[in-house]
């Protein structure tokens, strides 16, 4: 016979503070954004504790770009999903809008390649040639010219087939997520990790979405708030490759959340509200000391394209970094640079390994240069790889006798 056990009386007494307890957590649950343990902005980055349940880790923060794009078809919330399973700090949804103003995460408003539109006979009148933000015309279809009940009719679908092959297995498995549907799996991992998952939402071609109606500003702003997300050490960051809409989510908005000042290389590049404007200062001008200067009066972080960190030189190969780590830090920014993807073609020359373009090289290598330079964070759409080589650079042992820990 089994040892008996005592009897638990269920007395109304008791029944009524379980369900007492349980409906308070379902509030709590329901009603409460999170907050970072650790994030503090400005120079050394952000970081928190040792990194058990309920903590950061220490060191720079891990991005997954568009999710675990490297492994599942971007912007789905499978994608986000498996880039928090692997390790991400922080899942970005790039935001678009649908027709009737919803805001949902795509790259592009241009659908085409992401999803089984173009499939979908229904739809065969919405193709449409347009021009963004003053590049060539592109023809296809485009998130506002859907409403968000028709968006939700397609499938997602891989966008590189030909670089990620095994991605496209799950192409038709998904749905395109609103911004509100990746909030809420962020905070459900946040509850079942213990550990916060920071949000990174870009808004996607501001100038363009404001010339025809369909402002990104006002509902991205009206969602973070829905959800108790503005304060300062929520762990999110609104990001943008434009000036003019940053400025307006601090000035008009006063936006708590960190924002998040993309950059791009080249001469001549600039953000397309510059050139909309007739604004003549670059990307290249903005990262001046003088220009990060300005920049720190309305952001809070810098997210340059890796290049301008280790520029490409003959042959694809990269030397010594640009002093920019440093200038954006003396300016009191954060830097998080954008993005480190593991296939050859995309890595510096030194760092390939054979000759297929599409298979992996010695990304280590390319996250051990940008860590050592004093980054705040990184986007990466291996996040996984990412994690590793960050446990490399802190000396990380885990019982195993790792040799980067062994070596400093």
């Amino acid at each position: 016979m089994p040892p008996s056990t005592p009897t638990i009386l269920a007395t109304p007494r008791r029944v009524a503070l379980a369900a007492a307890l349980l409906v308070l957590a379902f509030v709590l649950a329901a009603t409460t954004g999170w907050s970072s343990p650790g994030h503090a902005a400005g120079p050394g980055g952000p970081s928190a504790g040792p990194g058990g349940p309920g903590q950061q880790a220490h060191g720079p923060l891990l991005f997954g770009h568009r999710g675990a794009s490297g492994y599942r078809p971007e912007h789905t919330l499978a994608s986000y999903d498996l880039a928090i399973r692997l390790g991400a700090d922080v899942i970005e949804p790039d935001l678009v809008s649908t027709k009737d103003h919803v805001l949902v995460a795509r790259h592009e408003n241009d659908i085409t390649g992401t999803t089984d539109v173009s499939s979908r006979p229904e739809f065969a009148d919405r193709k449409a040639t347009k021009v963004i933000d003053g590049a060539p015309p592109v023809t296809g279809w485009f998130t506002e010219d859907f409403t968000l009940a028709e968006l939700k009719t397609l499938r997602a679908k891989e966008r590189l087939p030909a670089v990620r092959q095994e991605n496209s297995v799950h192409d038709g498995r998904y749905q395109v997520p609103t911004l509100q549907e990746v909030i809420d799996l962020a905070k459900r991992e946040s509850r079942l990790t213990g550990r916060t998952i920071g949000l990174a939402p870009e808004t996607k071609h501001p100038t363009y979405f404001d010339s025809i109606g369909l402002s990104l500003e006002e509902p991205l702003v009206s969602t973070l708030r829905k959800n108790h997300l503005d304060k300062p050490k929520s762990l999110v960051f609104v990001q943008s490759f434009e000036e003019a809409n940053l400025r307006e989510l601090h000035s008009t908005f006063r936006l708590k959340v960190d924002l998040v000042q993309l950059t791009s290389g080249g001469t001549t590049s600039r953000p397309y509200d510059h050139v909309a404007s007739g604004d003549p200062e670059t990307y290249a001008q903005m990262t001046t000391p003088q220009g990060l200067k300005e920049i720190s009066t309305y952001a809070d972080v810098l997210g340059p394209d890796k290049a301008q960190i280790f520029p490409r030189a003959a042959q694809g190969r990269t030397g010594a970094p640009t002093a920019l780590v440093k200038d954006a830090h003396h300016a009191g920014l954060d830097v998080v640079p954008y993005t480190v993807r593991a296939e050859n073609q995309f890595l510096p020359a030194q760092y390939r390994k054979g000759t297929d373009p599409n298979a992996f090289g010695n990304v280590f290598a390319e996250f051990q240069d940008l860590f050592a330079t004093g980054i705040d964070g990184l986007f990466t759409d291996q996040v996984d790889l990412a994690y590793g080589a960050r446990e490399d650079f802190l000396g990380y042992r885990h019982g195993v006798d790792n040799p980067q820990a062994k070596a400093s």
